[in-house]
């Protein structure tokens, strides 16, 4: 059964995500959506730009975090590189070694290696993948139909932040 993953509060401001020049037309319609006397320094919730302005603005968001949100951002980019990983070994079943770097990768993220051997894990799986794995990113990218991956994501990026939607 796979391990839940680690859930936390992740919030922002509309000062933060000015300074970290977001876009301006979603930035306004995030701020309307807040309502005229939300101040610029009142915590955002991060789920609650996910309802208001969906999951790109809500993944972007992340580096305009109060927080850190390091290890939240690594373990959702290898949840999301896992999905290709299926591909990877329809096409190439006897090299493990995307496999492993991404484990290394959330193994890192829990502070369980060093950056040294999170390095090594990232080499091994480079010179295994080279442009195999760019190609079955892409074949990835094209079978998975794009709402659906989407929708998938989305939950990727909930299920890291569940603990904190009571919290807007």
């Amino acid at each position: 059964m796979k391990k839940k993953p680690e859930a936390m509060i992740l919030t922002t401001t509309l000062r933060l995500l000015r300074n970290a020049h977001a876009c301006t037309s979603r930035y306004t319609f995030l701020r309307e959506a807040l309502g005229p006397k939300y101040g610029d320094d009142k915590p955002i919730n991060l789920l609650a730009i996910l309802k208001t302005n969906g999951l790109d603005d809500a993944l972007w968001a992340l580096q305009a975090t109060a927080q850190n949100c390091d290890m939240v951002a690594r373990l959702m980019a290898a949840d999301f590189a896992a999905r290709v990983l299926p591909i990877w070994a329809k096409k190439y079943p006897k090299v493990d070694r995307p496999a492993k770097a991404i484990k290394a990768a959330k193994d890192f993220a829990r502070g369980k290696i060093t950056r040294e051997e999170l390095a090594a894990a990232g080499d091994a799986a480079r010179a295994a993948a080279g442009d195999a794995a760019r190609a079955a990113a892409r074949a990835a990218a094209w079978a998975a139909a794009r709402a659906a991956e989407k929708n998938r994501q989305k939950a990727i990026f909930v299920s890291y932040l569940l603990e904190s939607e009571g919290a807007e």
